[in-house]
């Protein structure tokens, strides 16, 4: 691996020092006003993230490409899935958490979608752009069909969800089942030579043992991190809250998964503006993949851990309403993708959507956003017709027919 050697690592420093606060209050067992907890937590959280991702980035130099990738969406989403489990276990016993419970989770993947790919592509036209290059579309590989057809089928099976009124028990394993099999799928991928930059670039550039001590400490050090913080930053979000008069699903919905999520933006856009605008989307089909799947399949586990019936988690009218949406935009953002290319329309129509959506968020205009997505999905699912059934079968094909693009 090529690199230019950074001249330091101020930001890994940085993330230390924003995850220093928060260890020291909570191995001290101290205890902060909401608000101040709310930013203490808050800042340890989204910096434990950056320090996963940058190790999770780096750890690609010594396992498979494909796989490297697959663990690189799962951890840069780990805080996610710790206040999601927060919640869903407090919701065993309390029942006002179980509407936050789902909250999280629909937030996230809406933001995601509605957001994250469209800064792919934006950032990929402006690098462009400043080269004298135009660039209007994002091509994709035929390789990428497996993450593709992975994402489209759990799409298609999450519209189970509000029919059956809770996120099941058995749904849940499932989905976990179906997550470890795409998990398996994309470990059989050849490696691939990592495009590294910034901090990871600069660890990258040690002696082979220094690398994996270093990438290890990290991990375990931002783990740790997470595990500590992630409780009191969703009881402190919930508190702030209610202390200033702000809805509590907003908070949790909105401002908790824009922190977790925010490493992941910054690492997709870099590696747009260096002109790898392919992998930022790869790795934010992954991300989809696994938070349609072992994220939702971990809610009803956590809620029966937490002392509530292990049939399932149950989802209330407005739980339906928002895994509903979430479905129908998670699936129109499939959609887009049948053709290996993301089209410069459907990342300005992605971002007008939800901008859309997010400011008319009443039961009339969940519904009316729901149709528009499912309206334009099958739009574009008949389009490509010809092309769905190799996507439905690359789950399930080979790995050198996926490469070559055998149907």
């Amino acid at each position: 691996m090529q690199t230019t050697r950074p001249r330091h690592g101020l930001p890994l420093l940085a993330a230390v020092a924003g995850i220093t606060p928060a260890l020291i209050v909570r191995l001290s067992s101290g205890h902060l006003a909401p608000e101040a907890g709310l930013a203490v937590f808050g800042v340890a959280v989204l910096a434990a993230s950056f320090i996963l991702t940058w190790a999770a980035e780096v750890s690609q130099l010594d396992i498979s490409g494909g796989l490297a990738l697959a663990l690189v969406a799962l951890i840069a989403v780990l805080p996610e899935y710790a206040v999601d489990a927060y919640f869903a276990f407090h919701a065993g016993t309390d029942p006002s958490y179980v509407g936050l419970a789902t909250a999280n989770m629909t937030g996230a993947n809406r933001l995601l979608l509605g957001v994250a790919w469209p800064m792919v592509l934006f950032a990929a036209w402006w690098a462009a752009r400043r080269e004298g290059r135009r660039v209007s579309d994002i091509e994709l590989e035929h390789d990428n069909r497996t993450e593709i057809g992975f994402l489209l089928i759990a799409c298609i099976v999450a519209f189970a969800l509000p029919v059956l009124g809770s996120i099941a028990t058995w749904f849940g394993l499932l989905l976990a089942a179906w997550f470890i099999f795409y998990m398996v799928k994309v470990a059989r991928k050849e490696p691939e030579e990592p495009h590294l930059i910034g901090t990871a670039e600069w660890i990258a550039a040690r002696s082979t043992a220094v690398r994996r001590r270093t990438v290890l400490a990290l991990f375990i050090a931002a783990t740790v991190t997470i595990l500590l913080c992630a409780e009191p930053f969703a009881h402190s979000l919930v508190d702030t809250g209610t202390d200033l008069g702000i809805d509590k699903f907003f908070l949790v919905q909105w401002v908790a998964p824009f922190a977790s999520e925010a490493p992941e933006f910054v690492i997709v856009v870099l590696l747009a503006l260096r002109g790898n605008a392919p992998s930022g989307l790869s790795a934010l089909v992954s991300s989809k993949v696994n938070q349609w799947t072992l994220l939702i399949g971990t809610l009803p586990i956590a809620y029966g851990l937490g002392g509530g019936s292990w049939s399932g988690l149950p989802l209330g009218a407005r739980q339906k309403e928002e895994v509903l949406l979430t479905a129908a935009q998670s699936l129109f953002g499939v959609a887009l993708l049948l053709q290996l290319r993301f089209p410069r329309w459907g990342a300005l129509t992605l971002l007008g959507l939800f901008a859309v959506q997010f400011a008319w968020h009443d039961t009339t205009g969940h519904y009316v956003m729901t149709a528009v997505y499912v309206a334009l999905s099958l739009a574009l699912l008949v389009r490509d017709r010809r092309t769905l059934p190799s996507i439905l079968r690359a789950p399930f094909a080979r790995r050198d027919d996926v490469a070559s693009g055998v149907s």
